[in-house]
């Protein structure tokens, strides 16, 4: 069985992304240790609330190198909202330096008429990286869920796996770099795209591991 690593620094939506983990046919575990992590076939970095105190929680938890080590080795990684937006360099949401893996910052909405902030609710992506492992099976512009009042601004545009569109602001809503993707949107929210997109995480990782010799 393929087991997932679950980030767990007491922010993050843990339950429902170990539900869609377990339907899609994964073993997630929860954890802050370093060894787990390191064992793991994946892990998923999920996230929930303010980025200040998530970092901060992170650093006291001495997550920072366990989390880099996992995306160093190669293995899939997924961040999920918060957990998307702490693998950059800062954010404007707040003061506390973010993990640096990613170059760039994470900025806030511009308020403009007839949008609302935060973005929340049922979005369309734009899928840039279109051979991605997450995407297989979707359609062209699959419906997901947002909520969030900030979104990451990449260095390297390279790294855009997918786009939403929010009134006039056209932002990232998915990074791929290698073996690490993260996404804006709540797959575990998702419904039918979410699961797929769960699904398709699991695959990829499955598809990575050793066979079995009879």
């Amino acid at each position: 069985m393929t087991v997932i690593a679950v980030v767990d620094y007491d922010m993050g939506n843990l339950h429902s992304v170990c539900k869609g983990l377990e339907q899609a046919g994964a073993t997630p575990v929860v954890t802050d240790a370093a060894i787990v992590l390191e064992q793991a076939d994946a892990v998923v970095l999920p996230g929930v609330g303010a980025f200040d105190p998530t970092v901060q929680q992170i650093r006291a938890r001495n997550l920072v190198a366990p989390i880099q080590r996992a995306i160093d080795s190669g293995k899939p990684f997924l961040g999920i909202c918060l957990g998307l937006q702490i693998l950059f360099d800062r954010s404007e949401e707040g003061t506390e330096p973010g993990l640096g893996i990613i170059p760039g910052v994470v900025r806030r909405f511009h308020p403009e008429p007839g949008i609302t902030i935060p973005h929340m609710g049922w979005n369309q992506l734009e899928l840039v990286q279109s051979q991605s492992p997450l995407w297989q099976g979707l359609p062209g512009s699959p419906w997901v869920y947002f909520v969030h009042s900030y979104y990451v601004d990449p260095i390297d545009r390279h790294v855009c796996a997918a786009t939403v569109t929010h009134g006039t602001q056209h932002v990232t809503a998915a990074i791929q770099r290698g073996n690490l993707m993260a996404v804006q949107f709540h797959p575990e929210k998702s419904s039918t795209a979410g699961l797929q997109i769960l699904a398709n995480f699991v695959q990829h990782v499955e598809s990575r591991l050793p066979v079995a010799v009879a």
